[in-house]
Formats: structure tokens, C-alpha cells, sequence
């Protein structure tokens, strides 16, 4: 899927870009009631950096793709997601934020379990993407409605952020 995981990526950068600053002033985290974590605000520059990376990746990504990313590529911003959200104390809050990835993941798991036990797919194919491509959606149209549901979780994120720590 073109753009289907790097649009993710930056919905979710964007958003601990956010955290990440509100984390590292002292002001603001006091108001949010979260620990202030020094130097935190650097590492909204830093993801800031990886979004403009991740546009230019999209720029040449969109449907038809020119490059892909593969593993390797959405691995390692996965990782520095998640690394992030160790740095600012705020691993809960990504575990929402990363519902997109988090269904991909279980819905492989889940097939794989339903196909052992009872000899039989539950999806026409694993991740779930890949069923909704099957069904007869467009590319384009899974690709927007996946990054639709992303910012569905980035403001339940901030939501959570914001009445978790009060």
C-alpha cells in the first residue's frame, strides 16, 4: 500500500512532537501535572526533522509508488516512535497512539492463531489492509481512511494525555 504506513508515521511523529514539547517546558508540564523531562523539547526538533524526511518519502511514495520502504525502513521509525516515547514517559499514551499498528500486528496474530486452530482464515488475507484490498477497496481509499483513523487516535491520545495526568 503507497503512503499507507509512512502517512501513519507522521501522524504519530507529529504528536509526540507535541508531547515531547509540552513534556520539556516546565510550564506546561506542570500544568498537565506530568513529569518534566529536561531536554525533552530537543526531541521535538528531532521528530520534527523525521516528519519533513517522512514528506519527501511520501512525496515520491503516493500512489503509484516510485520507492518503497520495506522492513527495514518502517522498523526503524518504529523504533524511534517508541524509543521517543520511553525518553518522555508517555509509553501508554503511544500504545493508543499506535492503534493503526497495533491492529495491523494483531490482526496477522489473530489469523495466524484461527488458521492453527481451526484450519480456516478469518481474513481473506493478513495484515488486515490486505483483506480490505481483497474485499474490493481501492488502495487510495484504505490508504486515507487508515491515516483518517490515525488522527482518530492521535486526538484520543492527546485526549488521554491531557485527562490521565490531571
Amino acid at each position: 500500500m503507497d503512503g499507507l504506513v509512512i502517512g501513519n508515521i507522521i501522524i504519530v511523529a507529529f504528536t509526540l512532537a507535541i508531547l515531547s514539547y509540552f513534556v520539556g517546558c516546565s510550564k506546561i508540564a506542570s500544568y498537565f501535572k506530568v513529569i518534566n523531562v529536561l531536554g525533552a523539547e530537543e526531541i521535538a526538533v528531532f521528530l520534527f526533522a523525521v516528519i519533513g524526511a517522512s514528506l519527501g518519502f511520501l512525496w515520491y511514495n503516493f500512489h503509484p509508488a516510485e520507492i518503497f520502504m520495506g522492513d527495514t525502513g518502517s522498523l526503524f521509525l518504529g523504533g524511534i516512535l517508541g524509543m521517543v516515547s520511553v525518553f518522555i514517559k508517555q509509553e501508554f499514551v503511544f500504545f493508543c497512539l499506535s492503534g493503526i499498528f497495533v491492529i495491523e500486528t494483531l490482526s496477522v496474530i489473530i489469523q495466524i492463531f484461527y488458521y492453527k486452530l481451526t484450519g480456516n482464515r478469518m481474513f481473506k488475507m493478513a495484515p488486515i489492509h490486505h483483506h480490505f484490498e481483497m474485499s474490493g477497496l481501492s488502495e487510495t481509499k484504505i490508504t486515507i481512511r487508515f491515516w483518517i483513523m490515525g488522527i482518530i487516535f492521535s486526538v484520543f491520545s492527546f485526549i488521554l494525555f491531557v485527562l490521565w495526568n490531571k
